[in-house]
């Protein structure tokens, strides 16, 4: 199917989902009118309402009535109960794409009356049209459904497909470390505070001195280590930075990756 044809619902439009759906009409070649949205929020209704994008408070009817080729799950992994079975009977032999963390296609299976399953793990960044996604195919998914998946989204993000096992790694290497930037970034900006910079200052040097390195560092295919020698003079101030920085924040980052993994491997279960 042609993206130009495809009709696409949403099933829950937070933060995730969407930034997916915005980010597809900003990429271009897919109109407003191919998007629908089902949310609980007036407000986020209304947001995508001023896109031009058909908005319903009830997924069944717009299920119903939009009858999309495609319809992306895109709410909490906790309530995927709840909010699929009303419309499970709907799904039926359309393709169903789901950003739900920790919900495994062979639960997929059980929760739709569909086997054209394909699991995403996305980033926030999709958005911006920067993003990071993570793909694997389910059984009855055929290759038209990954290739269209794909066609939707390299606007938006690098897509890799992979097996479903390495999929939660994926999702906290790339889902969970925009926030862990974030975290950098504020706490790199709190140490410049008491070191005695002014605090406007002091966030708008960081801020930009974060968005040259990346875009410096990430579009020249640099490797980081070369990217750290090239930043640090010997005997310098910055490998004495690095010398009482690199191993704790290793084994932060190490700890965080375990933390988010285990608490993905419990939502699972549940």
């Amino acid at each position: 199917m042609d993206r130009a044809d495809v009709r696409i619902a949403f099933v829950g439009a937070g933060a995730m989902g969407g930034a997916i759906a915005r980010g597809m009409l900003s990429a271009g070649g897919i109109a407003a009118s191919q998007l629908a949205v089902a949310e609980v929020s007036a407000e986020i209704r209304a947001s995508f309402s001023e896109l031009g994008i058909p908005v319903y408070a009830d997924a069944a009817e717009m299920i119903a009535s939009f009858d999309p080729d495609a319809v992306i799950l895109a709410v909490k992994p906790q309530v995927a109960a709840v909010v699929v079975a009303p419309i499970a009977a709907l799904l039926g032999g359309r393709l169903i794409v789901s950003i739900m963390a920790g919900v495994p296609l062979s639960k997929l299976y059980g929760l739709c009356a569909s086997e054209r399953i394909i699991r995403l793990m996305p980033n926030l960044p999709v958005a911006a049209r920067l993003g990071a996604i993570a793909l694997a195919q389910g059984a009855a998914a055929t290759a038209e459904d990954v290739a269209l998946t794909v066609d939707l989204l390299e606007a938006l993000a690098v897509v890799k497909p992979m097996r479903e096992d390495q999929l939660d790694a994926a999702g906290v290497v790339s889902g969970s470390s925009p926030a862990f930037f974030a975290l950098f970034v504020d706490c790199l900006t709190r140490a410049g505070i008491e070191a005695g910079l002014p605090a406007a200052d002091c966030r708008e040097m960081v801020e930009a001195t974060m968005r040259g390195t990346a875009q410096q560092l990430l579009d020249s295919g640099e490797h980081p280590r070369s990217y750290l020698e090239r930043v640090s003079s010997p005997g310098g101030t910055t490998i004495a930075a690095l010398r009482a920085m690199e191993g704790g924040v290793f084994y932060a980052i190490a700890a965080a990756v375990d933390a988010a993994l285990e608490r993905t491997r419990a939502l699972s279960e549940k």
